[in-house]
């Protein structure tokens, strides 16, 4: 099949590129049939000089079965020789199957967090009663037992010299 498109020349970061006729299995920049205009897309766009096409030629080509690219389509539909109409490809936005399945595997994810959440907030585990260290308890009971005793043991001796001040007062 042949093919009405643009075949690049030009150096690195300056393009310029050739209107050709060539096979649609044959490279880019490769073997073409026939030159039939220019392009230049450093110009102006208002420019003559940036689109130049033989356009003769290029109905005769058209007439023996060649096809212009979308590119190529939209530079003649200016000059009037192809009606060119934008494609609408409505699936080319869309997230291909792999990150279909990602973004399901991660909703996934999401659901299954906030069940669990919901579920702890609706049955809270019980609370956790802190029972204190063996060592530390009987050290924590020993010292008040060990206070009581010696205050127990101060207030008869305090009791027994209490009266005796009291009766040495009277005297």
């Amino acid at each position: 099949m042949l093919k009405i498109r643009l075949a690049r020349g030009g150096t690195k970061k300056r393009p310029y590129y050739s209107v050709v006729i060539a096979d649609s299995h044959s490279p880019r920049d490769g073997r073409f049939i026939e030159k039939v205009g220019t392009y230049n897309p450093l110009l102006k766009k208002d420019d003559p000089n940036r689109v130049v096409l033989k356009v003769e030629r290029i109905q005769e080509w058209m007439a023996k079965g060649a096809q212009p690219t979308d590119r190529v389509a939209r530079e003649l539909g200016k000059v009037g020789v192809v009606k060119w109409t934008a494609s609408n490809n409505p699936t080319k936005g869309k997230p291909g199957r792999k990150a279909n399945e990602r973004a399901e595997e991660k909703a996934q994810k999401e659901a299954d967090r906030a069940a669990a959440a919901a579920e702890t907030a609706a049955n809270p585990p019980p609370p956790v009663v802190e029972e204190p260290v063996a060592e530390e308890a009987p050290a924590a009971e020993a010292a008040p037992a060990e206070e009581a005793a010696t205050e127990a043991a101060a207030e008869p001796a305090a009791a027994e010299e209490a009266p005796a001040a009291e009766g040495e007062a009277q005297a």
